[in-house]
C-alpha cells in the first residue's frame, strides 16, 4: 500500500483542510461514475478514500505517523463491502463538493426568520432628552392555528414519492450521473398533503404588532438600535430575525449640528458689533443671555457651554456655538447719513488704531 500522503499529494505536516481539499480533487478524478468500467481507477479512489479516513482521524494520524500502515492492521477502517456503503462513510464529503444525494433528509431545514429595517426621525428636542416611541411593524409572524409547522392539524409531512425522501433526483448525461435538487418536495425530502388553511402550507402569518422603544438621549444621524427577535418569524423551527430602527433627524428651524455641538447664526447690525450689545439666544430648553463684544468681527463665534447634545455613553453635553453675521444697512435715513459722514470724516482724521498698528508701536 503506497504512503497515505504520496496517495493525496499532501505534505507530512498537512493540515485538516490541505487533506480534505485533495482528497476531493482526487475523488472527482477517480470517482466511479466518471470512470465506468475502469477497475484501475476504481482502486485508486478505493486507495485515496482509506487514506483519506486515516489522515481525517486525529487518532488514527498520530498512529500511522509513529508506527506507519502496520499500526492500523486489524481496525475498522469501514469495512465497504459496496461503493453506496463507501459514499455513505464519506457523505460529508459527498453532500458538500459532488451533491451525489445519497443520504435521506428527514424533514425541512430550519430556516430563519428575516431581518426587518424599521426608519424612525427624532427632532433635535427629542435627541437632548431621549423619548419613548410607539411603532407598528408589519412582519410574519409564526401561525398560531398551526405553530408554524404548516400542516394542518391531525395530519403530518409524508415522504417525497418522487426522490423517495432523498431531497435530489438523478438523470444520466453521458458519463455522468447528475443528482439535482427534487423539484416536488424542493429538496426537504418530505411533502405536506394536507397545508394549514391558517398559513397555507407557509408556517407564517403577516401582522401588525405594536411595541414601544424607549431611544435614548444623544443618538446621532443613522444610528441603528438593535431589537434581538423581533424581526420575522423563522420557518420549520428556525429562529427569528431582528428589527433595526435606523435614526435620521429632523431638520431644525434655528439649529444646525457641527459633531455634538449646535449651531446658531445670528445676524448683528455693524453698529451693534462695534460698541457692543447684549442679545438673547434660543436653546434647545429655552433661551440665554450673551454678551457681544465691542468690535466684534464678522464671522466670529461664541461658545455658550453645555448647550449642545449629549454623549450617548456618558451623557456630557456638547457646547452651542453662536456665530455672528453682520449686516450692511441699506435704505438710510438723511439723518442716519449725516451721522455716518460724519463718523467717516473723523476716522480719517484720526483713524482708529488696528490691530497691526499696536504691534508696529510696541516694536
Amino acid at each position: 500500500m503506497p504512503d497515505y500522503y504520496e496517495l493525496l499529494g499532501v505534505p507530512r505536516h498537512a493540515g485538516p483542510e490541505e487533506i480534505k481539499s485533495a482528497y476531493r480533487q482526487l475523488a472527482l478524478k477517480y470517482h466511479p461514475d466518471r470512470n465506468p468500467g475502469n477497475k484501475e481507477a476504481e482502486e485508486k479512489f478505493k486507495q485515496i478514500s482509506e487514506a483519506y479516513q486515516v489522515l481525517s482521524d486525529p487518532e488514527r494520524r498520530q498512529l500511522y505517523d509513529l508506527y506507519g500502515e502496520a499500526a492500523l492492521h486489524g481496525m475498522d477502517l469501514g469495512g465497504f463491502g459496496a461503493f453506496d456503503d463507501l459514499f455513505r462513510g464519506f457523505g460529508d464529503i459527498f453532500e458538500d463538493f459532488f451533491s451525489f444525494g445519497r443520504s435521506r433528509r428527514r424533514g425541512p431545514t430550519p430556516q430563519p426568520g428575516a431581518d426587518l429595517r424599521y426608519r424612525v426621525t427624532l427632532t433635535l428636542e427629542e435627541v437632548l432628552r431621549g423619548v419613548d416611541k410607539e411603532l407598528v411593524i408589519t412582519r410574519r409572524a409564526a401561525c398560531q392555528a398551526c405553530q408554524g409547522s404548516g400542516i394542518q392539524a391531525g395530519s403530518q409531512r409524508t415522504t417525497c414519492s418522487r426522490c423517495q425522501g432523498r431531497g435530489q433526483v438523478a438523470s444520466q448525461r453521458g458519463m455522468l450521473r447528475v443528482f439535482t435538487t427534487c423539484p416536488v418536495c424542493r429538496g426537504e425530502g418530505t411533502v405536506v398533503s394536507q397545508p394549514c388553511g391558517a398559513c397555507r402550507g407557509s408556517g407564517t402569518v403577516r401582522e401588525e404588532k405594536k411595541m414601544q422603544v424607549r431611544i435614548p438621549p444623544g443618538v446621532d444621524e443613522g444610528t441603528r438600535l438593535r431589537l434581538r427577535g423581533e424581526g420575522e418569524a423563522g420557518r420549520f423551527g428556525g429562529p427569528p430575525g431582528d428589527l433595526y430602527i435606523e435614526i435620521r433627524l429632523a431638520p431644525h428651524p434655528l439649529f444646525t449640528l457641527k459633531g455634538k455641538n449646535l449651531v446658531y447664526r445670528v445676524t448683528l447690525s455693524f453698529v451693534m458689533a462695534a460698541l457692543g450689545t447684549e442679545i438673547t439666544v434660543p436653546t434647545l430648553e429655552g433661551e440665554t443671555r450673551l454678551t457681544i463684544p465691542p468690535g466684534t468681527q464678522n464671522g466670529a463665534v461664541f461658545t455658550i457651554p453645555g448647550q449642545g447634545l449629549p454623549e450617548v455613553r456618558n451623557h456630557h453635553r456638547a457646547d452651542l456655538l453662536v456665530e455672528v453675521a453682520l449686516e450692511t444697512p441699506t435704505h438710510l435715513s438723511p439723518r442716519q447719513q449725516e451721522l455716518l459722514r460724519e463718523f467717516l470724516r473723523l476716522e480719517q482724521e484720526s483713524p482708529p488704531q488696528t490691530s497691526q498698528d499696536r504691534r508696529r508701536r510696541n516694536q
